[in-house]
C-alpha cells in the first residue's frame, strides 16, 4: 500500500523512533507563525472538518501496524495543525483500542479550549502543544493566528486541558530575540505556565531560515538565562546546538540520496519531497541531522529556504 497519510518512521530527539500522522493538506493551520520553518501558512483557519477521510488514514494505520514495526510513538504532527481534523479522536481511539502504541499529539493549542478537541486529545499519552507568548501584542505579532482566536481562552483552554488530561504534557514555548522575550512578558509567561502546570516546559529557537528573514535565533546561553528566570517550573532546553546529542538515521540510505541531490544542484524541501516520494515532514527530519553534521548548509532566496552540499 502507498502511504498518503503517514510518513516514516523518522528520528525525532522527543520521542525516538516515531511513524509520523499527518491529517491536513500542507500548511493548513491556525497560526502562520513568523518562525515556521516550513513557510508561510497558505491555507490559514480555525474551523474543523474532515480534512482528509478518517477512514482512509484508519486503513492506512491497520495496513501499516499490521506488520508490528519497532515504533516508540505513533505520532500526529505533520505539515498543518492535527487538532483541525474533525475526525482525530476517533483515530486516536483505534490505536488505543487495536495497538500498543503509545499516542503523542504535537499542537499548537490554539483549538484546547473547544471541549471537543480536549475530549479528542484524552486517550493520547503524550500531547506537547505550545505557548510563544502570553500577551495579545506579542501574540500577534509572532503566531498571527486565524481571524477568530482569543489569546485568552487559548491559556484557559491549555489550563481546563491539564485539568481534565491523564497523560504528560509537554508544553514548547519558542523563543524569538526581540519579540518575545523582554523581562515583562517572562514574567508573565511564568504565572501563566505556573497555572497550565506542564510536565514539561520546552525551550526552543529557530533552527533553520523561518518564515520571516527577521527572525533571530536566541543563543544558547540566552535560553538557559530564562530557563534559570522560569525555575522553579521543569524548564529545558530542546533548541539545537552543537553540544546537542545526535539522532541515529533510520535510513543511511535516503540520507545518502538526499545528500546526493543538493550536491548535483541547489534544492528546497518541497523539490526533495516531490523527487524522492518522501513526505516533506520525513525529508526536513533528514535535512536537519545533515545541516548538524555539516554536510549541507541552507541559503534563502526569494522567500524560498534551498539546501546544498558542501
Amino acid at each position: 500500500m502507498k502511504y498518503k497519510h503517514l510518513f516514516g518512521p523518522v528520528p525525532s530527539r522527543r520521542l525516538g523512533i516515531s511513524l509520523g500522522v499527518d491529517l491536513t493538506p500542507y500548511k493548513t493551520c491556525s497560526y502562520n507563525c513568523v518562525y515556521c520553518e516550513c513557510g508561510r501558512t497558505t491555507n490559514l483557519t480555525a474551523r474543523r472538518r474532515e480534512f482528509v477521510p478518517t477512514k482512509e488514514v484508519i486503513s492506512e494505520l491497520r495496513d501499516f501496524l499490521s506488520q508490528k514495526p519497532p515504533l516508540d510513538f505513533v505520532t500526529f504532527s505533520g505539515s498543518g495543525e492535527p487538532t483541525l481534523h474533525s475526525g482525530m479522536g476517533n483515530i486516536i481511539g483505534f490505536l488505543k483500542k487495536n495497538y500498543g502504541y503509545p499516542v503523542a499529539v504535537l499542537t499548537n493549542g490554539s483549538l484546547l479550549f473547544m471541549k471537543s478537541v480536549r475530549s479528542a486529545l484524552k486517550k493520547a499519552d503524550v500531547v506537547m502543544p505550545s505557548l510563544d507568548a502570553v500577551s495579545e501584542k506579542v501574540f500577534r505579532k509572532i503566531n498571527r493566528p486565524a481571524p477568530g482566536l482569543d489569546l485568552g481562552k487559548i491559556i484557559e483552554g491549555l489550563v481546563d486541558f491539564r485539568k481534565e488530561f491523564d497523560g504528560k504534557i509537554f508544553l514548547e514555548v519558542f523563543i524569538a530575540p526581540g519579540i518575545n522575550d523582554s523581562l515583562a512578558e517572562l514574567r508573565r509567561m511564568k504565572k501563566v505556565l505556573g497555572r497550565i502546570n506542564p510536565d514539561k516546559i520546552q525551550l526552543n529557537c529557530l533552527a533553520r531560515p523561518g518564515t520571516e528573514k527577521w527572525v533571530k535565533t536566541a543563543s544558547y546561553r540566552q535560553l538557559k538565562e530564562i530557563g534559570d528566570f522560569l525555575k522553579p517550573l521543569p524548564a529545558e532546553i530542546i533548541a539545537e546546538f552543537k553540544k546537542a546529542k545526535r539522532e541515529k538515521l533510520v535510513s543511511g540510505d535516503v540520507s545518502n540520496k538526499i545528500f546526493a541531490m543538493v550536491l548535483r544542484r541547489p534544492a528546497t524541501a518541497a523539490d526533495i519531497s516531490a523527487s524522492l516520494g518522501l513526505h516533506i515532514n520525513e525529508v526536513n527530519k533528514y535535512l536537519r541531522i545533515l545541516l548538524e553534521e555539516g554536510k549541507i548548509h541552507s541559503e534563502s532566496l526569494l522567500g524560498k529556504v534551498f539546501f546544498k552540499g558542501g
